[in-house]
């Protein structure tokens, strides 16, 4: 019945627009809740920012920079589909009736090895930090290591269910073993997690690691997964600090060129607020050149049209969304905002789930005797602690 309650809301979206919903409004909006928006909007002035590192310093205009020169981009609709099915928790989605053996929350519990290779969660995360070669040739272990509701390429690992979610966030030691996998990546990647924010920085051999993943393109599609993955298993707040620090790289200090469209279709909209997507895609705006080839918003200004003209409806090709409207300073400050970092499971926890004893930039086995999780935390984030953690 519930099945067939979504599948009644969730009208299969037919253009990108339909599919993006960081623009608008709450009133017109069919987002569900964890997509409402704050109401926050922030005028950006144009692009002052210098050009990235490596330009050749030539700002003065050709003519071959005109817009009418250069060949219209257009968004991929197979992108935006893709992540409001994600963001919208899979609305067609059907429950299996095999019944559910938590497959991958007993890999991560050490008790079942990934298939096809026969290897335990414990090999991967004590010997395979810093095997990097290991870690790109390998393509069997990123769908156990971050799993999702949807099939990956390897045909023998799991897709979650919401009952394996909601055990999975409520046991600690799974927990604790998927930040160690999320660190374990990310020095892959030469960046290096700071703390159980989810804050991140450049790792010590970031250049080498960088330059590696310039050219190394299908670990976008890793990455993608990965922040998936984060907001399935209870740590949303830990995809904008790091879509964060990829948008700086690729579009500020140019190490990442090759990124920058990945980030801006896919990394971007894995984010399930669209508050903090603005905020992203602001500061994206700001930096991005050519600046008039900039396609993720916001929608430009249209004039109201006057009661009993043509145009006072929405004509075909036309998005409808408008800008929502500004909050006042005073309330902005004071707003207060709960982040479901896991919609699907319908559980929202703390931004800084309370993991003691972690270690981020290496792996040691669970201690024994640790206490059991106090379930679930609900936490009230004030904007301003957000906005200080994640400088947005």
């Amino acid at each position: 019945m519930g099945n067939l309650l979504d599948n009644w809301r969730f009208k299969e979206p037919r253009t990108v627009e339909e599919c993006d919903s960081t623009w608008g409004s709450d009133s017109e909006s069919d987002e569900p809740a964890v997509e409402e928006d704050s109401g926050i909007s922030e005028s950006v002035s144009p692009a002052e920012s210098e050009w990235p590192a490596g330009n050749n310093g030539d700002s003065s205009p050709k003519l071959t920079d005109s817009p009418e020169f250069l060949p219209k981009m257009k968004r991929s609709f197979y992108a935006a589909r893709d992540l409001y099915k994600y963001r919208h928790c899979y609305p067609n989605y059907k429950k299996s009736r095999q019944p559910n053996e938590y497959r991958n929350l007993r890999f991560y519990l050490n008790k079942i090895p990934l298939v096809p290779d026969g290897i335990y969660i414990e090999e991967i995360l004590t010997r395979w930090r810093g095997d990097y070669d290991k870690l790109e040739h390998n393509h069997t272990y990123i769908q156990w290591l971050f799993p999702l509701r949807e099939q990956g390429l390897n045909f023998y690992a799991h897709e979650l269910t919401q009952d394996e979610i909601k055990e999975f966030q409520s046991t600690r030691e799974a927990k604790r073993r998927f930040l160690a996998a999320y660190s374990l990546m990310l020095d892959f990647y030469g960046i290096k997690l700071l703390d159980k924010s989810g804050n991140v920085t450049r790792s010590s051999n970031w250049q080498e690691r960088f330059h590696h993943l310039n050219e190394s393109q299908h670990n976008y599609l890793r990455i993608t997964r990965i922040l998936k993955s984060l907001g399935e298993l209870g740590y949303e707040a830990f995809k904008a600090p790091l879509v964060r620090l990829f948008l700086e790289e690729s579009l500020l200090r140019n190490t990442l060129p090759n990124m920058q469209h990945s980030i801006l279709e896919y990394f971007v909209y894995t984010i399930r607020r669209p508050a903090v997507r603005r905020q992203l895609l602001r500061y994206a705006r700001q930096h991005y050149r050519p600046a008039h080839a900039f396609l993720w918003g916001p929608p430009p200004k249209r004039s109201k049209p006057r009661s009993g003209d043509a145009g006072a409806s929405v004509g075909a090709g036309s998005s409808g969304i408008r800008a929502p409207a500004p909050t006042p300073e005073p309330q902005r400050r004071g707003e207060m905002s709960f982040i479901p970092a896991s919609a699907c499971s319908g559980t929202l926890v703390s931004y800084s789930d309370d993991v003691a004893g972690e270690s981020l930039d290496g792996y040691a086995p669970l201690a024994s005797g640790m206490d059991e999780l106090e379930g679930a935390l609900i936490m009230m984030l004030d904007r301003n602690d957000y906005s200080e953690a994640v400088s947005l």
